[in-house]
């Protein structure tokens, strides 16, 4: 047994006897969420390599259960949070089962076909005092400038390592921790931390930032991170919202990320630590060394039901931003090979905008102007209901060494609905559906995709 998992256990063992302690038991919450995915991914013609790439028509199902406890009365409150996932693959899977960690709804079996189930377990052991509050354990769902814990197919991403906030002042969010491993959306293992277009992994990240509430309609942000033989990063974030009139509003949200190499990243003889892969390693003389300014600006104005927005955003040319993804590794730190490439750790998010279904957009110097509406049905009379439409297009991406340019754009649709009342109360159903293209190779076999997501969401709440 890992010392952590039996660390929380006697945890557990503590908190058990203490059960019937006020606010432990009686401010508890347990959830059982039920997610079915049907995931479709259609690359819509062959790359300049003549590969076509992998059509994909899979459904799957999957439960997610959580129990989060209150804390036991006095100055030093404790408490445990515990977590379980379960995925079953109903059908379908990659056709040609030439699998990749990147896309893999569900691991995938050493012959390229999906496995039947899996399954994940987790907690977290926390202490307050005061507004200040402690979690350590490996069930951590991060939502933070510098990190985003994955929830976008079946099951979320979750990291092993501790984080403190403190909300003792007034207006003012301290937040700090450091994690050492991840488990992707599609695993049930933990491994070690790396970035896109890494292949070595790190035990070590840092970091710390605070959120600054000026006043109730502008809030200042500022993070620092640091993975270790990776990249050191600071994130500036303003985000003011400006009461027009009634039922009107304008917000302002701008993003700034600096992001540069530490430790093995930045030695050329470390091939593992450096970025590879086009519009990722840079074309300086230090290529695959992380060097990066990506900054964005949005702007969104919002009507009654009708939400529009517009932005920019700009990546430097010396290199790709960095984005944490075990993708690349294993648990025990090292490269994929042809046993272990399939355990589905693949899977990241990043705090922007351009955090879209099927790219991000934060290549080497790509310049992206994006743009989305949505309406709330409600004002129709018709809660619950919402869709929203967004386009981005992305350009001046330097795709190889000699200084040529890409581009590419993706459009992305979504309709949401949740039941209001009657025994379906609650239920919600999620469409999306996304296209991305782009006028060279950028994607290797994944250049030109179609890509259709539709979700059943239902929540139980255990009284």
């Amino acid at each position: 047994m890992k010392k952590s998992t039996l660390a929380l256990a006697v945890y557990a063992g503590v908190m058990a006897t203490q059960a019937g302690a006020a606010g432990f038991l009686e401010d508890s919450k347990a959830t059982l969420s039920s997610r079915t995915l049907y995931f479709e991914q259609d690359p819509r013609e062959p790359s300049s390599t003549g590969a076509k790439g992998q059509d994909q028509r899979q459904t799957t199902q999957g439960f997610l259960f959580n129990f989060i406890s209150g804390y036991t009365p006095g100055t030093v409150g404790f408490g445990l949070d515990v977590q379980g996932m379960y995925g079953i693959n109903l059908s379908g899977g990659i056709d040609n089962r030439a699998a990749t960690t990147q896309n893999t709804v569900s691991p995938i079996s050493s012959d390229g076909t999906p496995e039947h189930d899996w399954a994940r377990a987790g907690a977290n052991a926390k202490v307050k005092i005061s507004k200040t509050e402690l979690k350590v354990g490996n069930a951590l769902q991060p939502n933070l400038p510098i990190l985003v814990s994955n929830d976008g197919r079946l099951l979320p991403q979750t990291f092993e390592g501790g984080i403190i906030t403190s909300k003792d002042i007034d207006n003012l969010t301290l937040t700090a921790g450091k994690l050492t491993k991840a488990a992707g959306r599609a695993s049930t293992n933990y491994a070690n931390l790396s970035v896109q277009g890494g292949t070595k992994g790190s035990n070590n990240f840092q970091f710390a930032g605070a959120d600054y509430k000026v006043t109730k309609d502008l809030t200042l942000q500022y993070y620092y991170a640091n993975l270790e033989d990776y990249y050191n990063q600071h994130f500036f974030g303003l985000l003011h919202v400006l009461p027009i009139g009634e039922d009107q509003s304008f917000k302002t949200d701008l993003r700034y990320f600096h992001s540069t190499s530490d430790g093995k990243n930045a030695q050329t003889n470390n091939v593992g630590y450096r970025l590879t892969g086009n519009g990722y390693s840079g074309t300086g003389s230090d290529t695959g060394e992380i060097d990066n300014d990506l900054w964005t600006a949005m702007f969104t104005y919002t009507l009654g039901g009708h939400a529009f927005m517009l932005g920019y955003q700009s990546s430097s040319d010396s290199g790709a931003m960095p984005i944490i993804n075990n993708g690349n590794v294993t648990k025990n730190g090292n490269a994929v090979s042809a046993n272990n490439a399939f355990e589905g750790e693949g899977g990241n998010s990043v705090y922007l905008f351009t955090d879209s279904m099927i790219t991000n957009f934060t290549r080497a110097g790509e310049k992206t102007r994006f743009g989305q509406y949505s309406y709330d049905f409600a004002r129709l009379g018709v809660p619950g209901l919402k869709a929203a439409i967004a386009y981005l297009h992305g350009d001046q991406i330097r795709t190889s060494a000699t200084g040529a340019r890409g581009s590419e754009w993706e459009r992305d649709m979504r309709i949401d609905y949740v039941f209001q009342d009657s025994f379906l109360k609650g239920f919600g159903v999620t469409v999306r559906r996304a296209s991305l293209r782009s006028d060279s190779d950028l994607y290797a076999l994944q250049q030109n995709t179609d890509q259709t997501r539709v979700i059943l969401n239902y929540t139980y709440a255990f009284k």
